[in-house]
């Protein structure tokens, strides 16, 4: 407790103006709010809201398997009285959901926030699902900012409004609010009472007959909720002197309608469920148009048409991605009558396009220049860096659906193909973070169901895709201190892979990783390839001594290019005709020698030999200025 309470005295004071993210914002005031215990899932944009709260004092933070075990950690502290958090990205809800739609019946007793972090805009998600759904569906409140200060303010009011209704509370965030920073005033911590678990099996045991009982008092809660968001302060009108538009609007969109339109009247939402239908038709009878103004789906738009109230919405305005000002001056242009502005002029020198790649060394390289050697395979593929592999120059993945869906849909893959099909070999691609948070259940259906699918298990010991997180199979914990470390090949086995079908390789060892592929796809059973390297980003890397290419030894062949690393680049293309008259592409390469890390991937497919160890010696001393 003393260290605790010495890390608290150096935190900023009361009344402190910092330049924080919306998702420190959100950090700050779940540890200014008192709560207890928090849990995540590591997912893009949410990800940073448990890193910023694992450096908290007086709180428990963890990195849970999945999104529903955090919600279900974070309800039982709520069950004991204690504030907790839970933080996913909108997919993760999918997986969270089951908890989610039964403790709406429950409720709470120490508030519980859920940060559920939408990605407007498919910065790094495979949709682009609007969780304001999750509010109506689940009949609890709604919060949304709009910027840092409100993220950390609307924080407070929502552990607040738990408590006062005794109910889970979701914070809705996007992409735009969880990474832009802005001035924060920050405040203390507080410590309110917890006033322990308090068995009611009427209240916390949810079979039919209870859940029967508990059914009028969340509708009785929701119309008081409603109630309350007539009266809150998080919902606002602001006038304005061109009433000729007026605009309801919530979260970061009322940022680009502010800033594309200073003289039109504006009514905020920022508790937007559930909706304060009084507020909003005495507004809307102020102007002579309302344009509902939301991001992503006509949530608010088709709940005001059908009270009545005259709107217009997704008929002018898209139904993906930002509203920004490019997009809303031109589409209220348009509505007007008026001439559109001018658009911004196109810039002198454009971004040059550059594809996602994975990382110099990434152990992901050699798996999918092998599967890119195979012939006759679909390769069901998951959630991941890997994902990557669908890509040039591997193409090397087929399909890519959702966490943990590559074993699912090779075992369909396997029982539902064609006869024109029977001899294709059916692989899944999974990384271990993937594995134990959605995976596990797939592989134990495939052996259950005598599958024909071979698992490529990808243990990097990270959640490489979001920044290198560690989960259950890196051995440590949030906090990076060590932790039980899962061990793959024993939990394969003991999910009934057969002990001759399990193999562990070096991810770097391709010749090894071809061959032990090529058998395991013609054996008709369930069998499991966990290639183990720790991802190039994460401290259980060790890089080796790089390599460069002899000029004078290149052919061209190419092959080095396969690996598709990073740090190889092509120098000049030819094409040659060969003895038999057949004309073959060139490709005359050079290796990157400082971003480099040695991991030889490109010696072992090298015809010639031109790869050899860069001598330390005679590499170039690069001198930096300090002054």
């Amino acid at each position: 407790m003393s260290t605790a309470a010495s890390v608290s005295t150096r935190r900023p004071a009361a009344a402190s103006r910092l330049l924080m993210s919306g998702n420190e914002a959100v950090a700050r005031a779940v540890w200014e709010a008192g709560a207890r215990v928090a849990a995540a899932y590591p997912g893009t944009p949410s990800t940073e809201i448990l890193e910023a709260l694992a450096t908290y004092p007086d709180i428990y933070s963890e990195w849970s398997v999945n999104e529903k075990v955090s919600l279900e950690v974070a309800l039982g502290a709520a069950m004991a009285g204690s504030r907790s958090f839970c933080a996913m990205k909108h997919v993760g809800m999918n997986v969270a959901s089951d908890a989610l739609m039964t403790m709406t019946l429950t409720g709470v007793v120490g508030g519980l926030v859920i940060a559920i972090a939408d990605d407007v805009g498919l910065s790094s998600s495979q949709n682009e699902q609007d969780s304001r759904f999750w509010g109506r569906f689940a009949h609890v409140p709604l919060l949304e900012p709009a910027d840092s200060q409100e993220a950390h303010a609307f924080t407070l009011a929502a552990f607040a409004l738990s408590e006062r209704f005794e109910v889970p509370v979701i914070l809705r965030l996007t992409t735009r609010i969880c990474h832009v920073k802005g001035l924060v005033t920050v405040g203390e911590r507080s410590e309110p009472a917890v006033a322990g678990f308090r068995k009611d099996v009427g209240r916390w045991v949810m079979v039919p007959s209870a859940a029967g009982r508990r059914l009028p008092l969340m509708f009785e809660r929701e119309r008081s909720l409603r109630n309350a968001a007539e009266t809150s302060e998080l919902n606002f009108a602001e006038t304005g002197s061109d009433r000729r538009v007026g605009f309801i609007t919530s979260g970061p969109a009322y940022m680009h309608v502010r800033e594309s339109f200073p003289a039109a009247p504006v009514f905020k939402l920022g508790f937007s469920y559930p909706l304060p239908f009084a507020r909003l038709r005495a507004f809307a009878e102020q102007c002579e148009r309302i344009v509902v103004v939301e991001e992503v789906e006509p949530l608010i738009e088709s709940e005001l048409k059908a009270q009545g109230i005259a709107v217009i919405g997704k008929d002018i305005l898209p139904l993906s991605g930002e509203l920004s000002p490019q997009i809303l001056k031109p589409a209220i242009a348009r509505l007007l009558g008026e001439p559109e502005p001018p658009a911004a002029p196109t810039p002198a020198l454009p971004v040059f396009p550059r594809p996602p790649t994975m990382c110099v060394a990434c152990p992901h390289l050699g798996v999918y220049y092998t599967l890119s050697q195979l012939r006759n395979v679909t390769i069901s593929g998951d959630i991941g860096c890997y994902t990557l592999g669908f890509g040039q120059p591997w193409n090397a993945l087929d399909a890519c659906i959702s966490m943990g869906a590559s074993m699912g849909m090779a075992l369909g893959l396997d029982k539902g193909r064609s006869d024109a099909e029977k001899g294709q070999k059916i692989v899944a691609v999974i990384g271990d973070s993937t594995f134990l948070h959605m995976g596990m259940q797939g592989l134990l259906d495939i052996v259950y169901n005598r599958g024909n699918v071979t698992v490529l298990l990808l243990d990097n010991r990270a959640v490489g895709m979001t920044g290198g997180q560690d989960n259950p199979g890196s051995g440590r914990d949030i906090h990076g201190e060590d932790a039980p470390r899962v061990d793959f090949v024993r939990l394969v086995k003991a999910l009934g892979v057969r002990e001759e079908r399990v193999h562990l390789v070096n991810a770097y060892e391709l010749p090894v990783l071809l061959r032990t592929l090529r058998e395991e796809t013609k054996i008709p059973e369930p069998s499991v390839i966990i290639t183990s390297q720790p991802c190039v980003l994460i401290k259980d890397y060790h890089a080796l001594k790089p390599y460069t290419v002899i000029e004078d030894k290149c052919t061209g062949c190419g092959n080095c290019v396969d690996v598709g690393c990073p740090a190889i680049h092509v120098t000049r293309r030819d094409r040659v005709r060969k003895a038999s008259g057949r004309e073959v592409d060139l490709a005359f390469v050079r290796i990157e020698s400082a971003a480099c890390t040695g991991c030889g991937l490109c010696l072992k497919p090298c015809a010639p030999d031109a790869i050899v160890h860069v001598d330390t010696l005679a590499m170039p001393i690069k001198i930096v200025k300090t002054s």
